[in-house]
């Protein structure tokens, strides 16, 4: 429909002023469903035409459903928009919003309320400006709406008022934020009945003041957690019939129920009680995030509550929220520990809560029917790794090593079932589309087994090589030609981080990965030859006389990456930097076997690398020592290089702290220094003359200071 999109946009448009209310319903209904479905092309191109013409059906008082639905459509429009689009409009749009909440009819007020929580959220700190002239209205709503008929417009005003507050920021929003909470905790304790629609406005709105305020927060804790813990433990209600029974559950049509059936069972499920336990989850999970070690009083009692949830197979929401709370738990714990915040309590007990969450994470992980959900269990468990991996013992290690063998063989034969749907007679596009998402999560998850491998091959060193030595038979395969380009990247990032990691330990490894590392550093997609010049740079340095035999091979390889026709394209420019860091290296550790009056120099002509700045402040360090230790290859004969090192100095002292780090900067400016009082004035000049007009006055700048 993009391609159409100028037709329709100017279609609907024209309807706006129809004489008949239900035409122009129907035109804003339009442009709040495209704007949705395809945003944010609709925003960028038409939100001239679109955002006046919403604000003046905003004005249809004869037609509070019109004005309703039109507030509606700029939440529609304002939720894909950037701030940029929308700040010239907010004038308008805020006043005739204000306009509506100030209107009798409760339809039009919500409408109104949902808008400009929207519309702040949208426009960030630019709302900052109607913060005044808003937040009166939206606290007499808070206060005023008792009634029970009023209690969802009550629930809007909160979502309203915490999302201004978010948008706007601490400073601003101070003042107020301590009567909401008071109003917040009133209610709270008198006024919530417990199948309340609004207790999941509630627990959000509470858990957005939290972002808001941050630290500050802390005193409403005692609060707030009771009732959310309370939500989170809510039993799910569930009725269980025989399927094949004309059964009462499958005729109603009752939304709030769901059924699924399960063999011979059918099971309904009350939603409304399982998407506020998933609320209240991911509530949970916010709060343990924001506060970190403020949040360690509560953390017992969340971590009795989530951690059976992430077996809790009747909703998907519950689960990942429980999942992703578990790094958030242990980082709470590990922080107030180290901050003394603890109440007493040391390492132990970080020991004890690292034992109860990762072995259930790895539990869980088994049983985990969702492919995606399994990706985030693999980060979720890679992150509590790396918090507290040093923890674990060797029965633990085994325990996940196992579970990722059990990983990598489930998700190879889901590929080859899906190869195999390829080859259907009936398989179609729409199939074709399904098994492209499938393969896209398949690759996550992949992802997150290279990421666990790699952090604990970092925690464990050499002490995890017996457990690689069980896994090479299940890494090897995804070296292959007929692998995915990122399964062959996954593969090479292992081997790298083992010969990094490990140093001497790995050489014995050499002879069977570094064939394929050489290889690799031909492969057509960018991201694998990074990861194999990485790990060429790797082996060089560590890989001492067992290296030496493959320099010569490692060098042409090298080049082809560094001589590439796009060698400095974007997508290929971090390919190109580890390779000039490989080639340094090489220089530095094998100066011996290479001519290095030629390959030094070549090195120097590739500096400064910009692209990785991890490794350009690895390779402008070694510049430096190289400078430093007048390095007679680098400055070449008659010190002809000169030039070409002082050039690269004043670049990267012009990056700021981007391209070395402050140690680097300093030691730089001190060679440049020391070269003005040695060198003869005319070889100054010549090599000051080579430099560009505003690197010469940058660096005059730099070294008068």
């Amino acid at each position: 429909m993009i391609k159409n999109l100028e037709q329709v946009v100017a279609m609907v448009l024209n309807s706006f002023p129809d004489q008949h209310p239900r035409v122009r319903w129907a035109a804003i209904n339009a442009i709040g469903q495209l704007s949705t479905d395809l945003g944010p092309d609709l925003q960028v191109k038409y939100h001239q035409g679109v955002l006046p013409a919403l604000a003046g059906a905003m004005d249809d008082f004869q037609n509070p459903r019109v004005q309703a639905h039109a507030a509606s459509a700029v939440l529609n429009f304002s939720e894909n928009c950037t701030p940029d689009i929308l700040t010239p409009y907010l004038d308008g749009i805020v006043s005739k919003l204000l306009v509506l909440l100030q209107n009798g009819k409760q339809m039009v007020q919500e409408g109104a309320l949902t808008a400009l929580a929207s519309v702040a959220d949208s426009s960030q700190e630019h709302f900052q400006k109607y913060y005044d002239a808003v937040m009166p209205y939206l606290k007499a709503i808070l206060v005023n709406a008792t009634d029970k008929s009023n209690r969802m417009l009550r629930a809007k005003s909160m979502e309203c008022i915490s999302l201004v507050g978010m948008a706007v920021g601490k400073e601003k929003f101070r003042a107020d934020a301590k009567q909401v909470m008071e109003v917040l905790m009133s209610l709270q304790v008198s006024q919530m009945e417990t199948d309340d629609p609004t207790t999941s406005y509630m627990l959000q709105a509470w858990a957005r003041l939290c972002k808001c305020l941050g630290q500050d927060f802390l005193p409403y804790m005692e609060f707030v957690m009771p009732p959310l813990l309370q939500s989170a433990s809510l039993k799910p209600d569930v009725t269980i019939t025989s399927a094949d029974s004309d059964n009462e559950i499958e005729d109603s049509d009752d939304e709030s129920m769901e059924t699924i059936t399960l063999g011979d069972k059918r099971i309904g499920i009350k939603t409304s009680v399982l998407e506020e336990k998933a609320t209240a989850c991911n509530m949970l999970c916010c709060y343990a995030d924001e506060l970190k070690e403020g949040f360690f009083p509560w953390i017992d009692q969340v971590a009795g509550t989530l951690v059976p949830l992430l077996k809790f197979y009747f909703h998907e929401e519950v689960r990942k929220a429980a999942v992703s709370a578990m790094p958030e738990l242990l980082r709470s714990a590990k922080l107030a520990i180290e901050k003394g915040q603890s109440r007493g309590r040391d390492v132990t007990y970080l020991k004890f809560l690292t034992d109860s969450i990762i072995p259930a994470l790895v539990e869980a992980l088994h049983k985990e029917p969702d492919t995606e959900i399994c990706a985030s269990m693999l980060d979720s468990l890679n992150e509590c790794l790396q918090i507290s991996g040093m923890l674990l013992d060797e029965s633990q290690v085994r325990s996940i090593v196992d579970e990722i063998k059990q990983v990598i063989t489930a998700s190879s034969s889901r590929k080859r079932e899906r190869a195999e749907r390829t080859r259907a007679e009936d398989f179609d596009a729409e199939e074709g589309e399904l098994i492209k998402e499938e393969n896209e999560q398949e690759e996550e998850v992949f992802d997150q087994v290279g990421e666990i491998l790699g952090t604990l091959i970092k925690t464990f060193k050499a002490n995890f090589l017996p457990f690689f030595d069980e896994l090479s038979s299940y890494l090897t395969p995804m070296w292959g030609r007929d692998k995915t380009p990122e399964e062959r990247r996954i593969a090479i990032c292992i081997f790298d981080d083992v010969a990094e990691q490990c140093r001497e330990a790995a050489v014995k490894y050499y002879d069977t990965y570094l064939p394929f590392l050489l290889e690799a550093c031909n492969d057509e997609t960018p991201d694998v030859r990074q990861a194999a010049v990485y790990g060429l740079g790797v082996c060089a340095e560590f890989g001492g006389s067992v290296f030496k035999p493959l320099v010569g091979e490692a060098l042409s390889r090298l080049n082809a990456v560094i001589q590439h026709p796009n060698a400095l394209h974007s997508d290929n420019v971090m390919a190109y930097d580890n390779a000039v860091s490989a080639l340094g290296k090489i220089c530095q550790f094998h100066r011996d076997s290479i001519d290095s009056a030629q390959v030094v120099p070549a090195w120097l002509n590739c500096l400064p690398i910009k692209g990785d700045l991890i490794e350009a402040k690895v390779v402008h360090d070694q510049l430096c020592s190289m400078a430093e230790r007048s390095d007679s290859e680098l400055l070449g004969p008659n010190n002809q290089y000169l030039p070409k090192i002082v050039s690269v100095f004043a670049e990267v002292l012009c990056a700021g702290k981007d391209l070395a780090t402050e140690q680097t900067a300093g030691r730089m400016v001190n060679l440049l220094r020391q070269l003005q009082q040695t060198l003869p004035p005319s070889t100054l000049a010549s090599t000051w003359s080579s430099l560009q007009p505003q690197q010469q006055l940058a660096l005059q700048s730099i070294l008068s200071t």
